[in-house]
């Protein structure tokens, strides 16, 4: 059986004369838009941080404005292929309908995203709690938010359960109380208590004085007396004025010769001022 090689030279031929440069305009198109792209991305970038748009928001609107045009130039290469752009865009409603359907999740988190970003409940290196997570933010992205702990253990919160839950942002006022849950004797003055306690945090690094230590008795209960203590201090500090705090009070309880009670057995004592 006899091939005829000529019937596909012709073929080849019509190929390379009208759809090959074609093609290759499509091609040059997407290679050199797709450089422009990235050109007018950090240009975009430079004029947003010029403006001092909000850190937090200028790689949400980097990458919106990279897919945008990412698109045109996909578009318009296929426009100069030749492609027909009405079965075009009807194949790309098509994909985008049927991914969004799959990645409801997602999109919520995404909408949840834009709202944090825009109505900002906190920024870059806040110390926030959320969903029961507390530590730092280390960065926002349109799906999720990433909090570092105290303990460097990194948290990756979908923006979905952010809007939907409590944010507490403890970098809003700039100051932070801590909660110091300590026990008095029954037969000791409270009074002489709480000046034993203000002496002792006065020498605590990062302990504000204004405003002042708040000390109060919390509860009584069968062996002592429940105290609170609450310092400020700037969010950074948190852990640090926790530590030295209850060391410095410990310091102080004993240099001055406070007994605490014990839970083992029961004892009758008197009742301090």
């Amino acid at each position: 059986m006899d091939i005829d090689f000529s019937k596909y030279i012709d073929l080849a031929q019509d190929w390379l004369i009208t759809t090959a440069p074609l093609f290759l305009a499509g091609l040059a198109i997407l290679i050199i838009g797709w450089w422009l792209s990235g050109k007018m991305l950090r240009l975009m970038e430079a004029g947003l941080n010029r403006a001092k748009v909000s850190r937090d928001l200028i790689p949400f609107l980097l990458s919106l404005a990279g897919v945008g045009l990412k698109l045109f130039v996909i578009l318009a290469a296929a426009g100069v292929m030749g492609w027909e752009m009405g079965a075009l865009v009807g194949i790309l409603a098509a994909m985008g309908f049927a991914v969004g359907f799959a990645l409801q999740g997602s999109l919520s988190n995404f909408a949840a995203g834009v709202i944090i970003l825009f109505f900002k409940p906190y920024q870059i290196d806040d110390w926030v709690e959320i969903d029961g997570s507390f530590g730092k933010v280390e960065s926002i992205h349109i799906f999720n938010t990433i909090i570092v702990t105290p303990g460097h253990k990194t948290h990756i919160i979908p923006n979905g359960k952010v809007v939907e839950g409590t944010i507490t942002n403890f970098s809003k006022k700039g100051i932070i109380r801590l909660e110091l849950a300590l026990n008095m004797p029954y037969s000791e003055s409270f009074p002489r208590i709480k000046k034993i306690i203000q002496d002792a945090l006065k020498e605590v690094p990062n302990v504000l004085t204004d405003p002042e230590p708040e000390i109060g008795i919390e509860t009584f209960d069968s062996h002592f007396i429940q105290l609170t203590v609450r310092p400020y201090t700037h969010p950074d500090h948190f852990w640090d004025v926790t530590f030295a705090g209850h060391e410095a009070i410990k310091k102080a309880f004993s240099d001055n010769g406070v007994k605490m009670a014990y839970s083992e057995g029961v004892e009758m004592g008197e009742i301090g001022d």
